[in-house]
């Protein structure tokens, strides 16, 4: 729901959406199975008692508090509410709805969001970690975010306490974009010493969940929005946990969505080190600066507005090269062409774009296919 559309004047489609979120037991995956059986919100609500039985883990009580759902829970309550506080109501079916999220299994139907959400949001780096962070893990965050920010990620954590916090503050002190992946609702912010904190993180990106906007911050939902935090991100980076930290979620869920593990290795003497290091004997990335999650990530699943230029970004990579192989990069495409075009096209010296195609192919975003012909990763 646009904030220039008052709450009188919201869709049918986004009211039974919003409807169907609301519903009590109803999850992302049974609402998926709603959704795929009758094809919208709306269409859930009109069907028979018998074909919403047929829907699997759809039992008699369930069944029986969706067909009451219209008289016993007040839509335009929360539509007024999200309204007068401006809160952005978005459905998986709006086009600023987070790509990176769409095509998982478990994706919530509607998000509730605090500030904007931008197509840049798209290059993002979740980093997570415990909440009872040491100073080396602190310190070490709030540089690696902002050496992150710097280079034109979207930062996103949980806002806990810890190194969630110093993310979100290492992205805001280097004036980049960061987002806050909440458990509560978005106007019900927990820890409570944070207000202050999701108030520049609003103003410089967003405060999101998949909560009504007052919800409590129960217990269960904690392990439940970290698949979001990692839906977010090409990557998460673990920077402190523990053997049973929340973190380790996180990239789990980062591993099942397909998505790339970073973690940042510590004293072997201190308890905050043993997740990280369990994390990379099992294959994931090692870390102790930016470069090494340049190197690692690979290309974006759908190009993305360039920081900062009109140029679209394609992989990560990208952010580390300088104007002139930028501009040899941007004269060639996924078709296959030859070297000679690439030096017309770019303008630039024939030693020049030799030298930087070099560069270009041991950065893993072209591939030479013979001696003249060269393509675009």
């Amino acid at each position: 729901m646009s904030l220039d559309v008052g709450p009188t004047m919201v869709s049918d489609s986004l009211t039974a959406a919003l409807r169907l979120t609301l519903v009590p037991g109803i999850g992302p995956l049974i609402r998926r199975n709603l959704v795929e059986k009758f094809g919208t919100p709306q269409a859930v609500f009109s069907a028979a008692a018998s074909d919403l039985r047929m829907v699997h883990r759809v039992g008699p009580k369930l069944c029986r508090a969706i067909c009451t759902a219209e008289k016993e829970i007040d839509v335009q309550a929360e539509i007024e509410l999200c309204w007068r506080e401006q809160v952005q109501i978005v459905t998986d079916q709006d086009e600023n709805y987070p790509r990176l999220l769409k095509d998982l299994p478990d994706a919530p139907g509607v998000l509730f969001v605090r500030g904007l959400l931008q197509p840049m949001d798209a290059l993002a780096i979740a980093i997570v970690g415990s909440r009872h962070a040491t100073h080396y893990g602190i310190a070490l965050t709030e540089q690696l975010a902002g050496g992150l920010a710097r280079a034109g990620f979207t930062i996103i954590s949980g806002l806990a306490r810890g190194i969630d916090a110093a993310a979100h503050r290492g992205a805001l002190n280097a004036d980049g974009r960061t987002i806050a992946v909440l458990a509560s609702g978005v106007l019900n912010i927990y820890p409570p010493e944070h207000q202050e904190l999701a108030k520049q993180i609003i103003g410089r990106g967003a405060l999101i969940s998949e909560s009504p906007p007052m919800f409590e911050p129960l217990r269960g939902m904690f392990p439940q929005r970290n698949r979001i935090i990692s839906g977010l991100s090409v990557g998460t980076l673990v920077v402190e946990a523990s053997t049973r930290s929340g973190a380790l979620i996180t990239a789990r869920h980062a591993l099942e969505q397909g998505r790339d593990v970073f973690a940042v290795p510590g004293p072997v003497t201190s308890r905050m080190s043993h997740g990280c290091h369990r994390l990379i004997r099992d294959g994931a990335k090692l870390v102790e600066t930016v470069d090494d999650i340049l190197e690692e990530l690979g290309p974006l699943v759908e190009a993305i507005p360039f920081p900062n230029n009109g140029r679209e970004l394609h992989h990560p990579a990208e952010l580390t090269l300088n104007d002139l192989e930028r501009q040899v990069l941007a004269a060639m495409s996924n078709v296959p062409t030859t070297v000679d075009n690439v030096i017309v096209t770019s303008g630039l010296a024939a030693s020049q774009v030799l030298a930087i195609l070099s560069v270009l192919e041991m950065r893993r975003l072209i591939r030479r296919l013979s001696a003249n012909s060269v393509v675009r990763l």
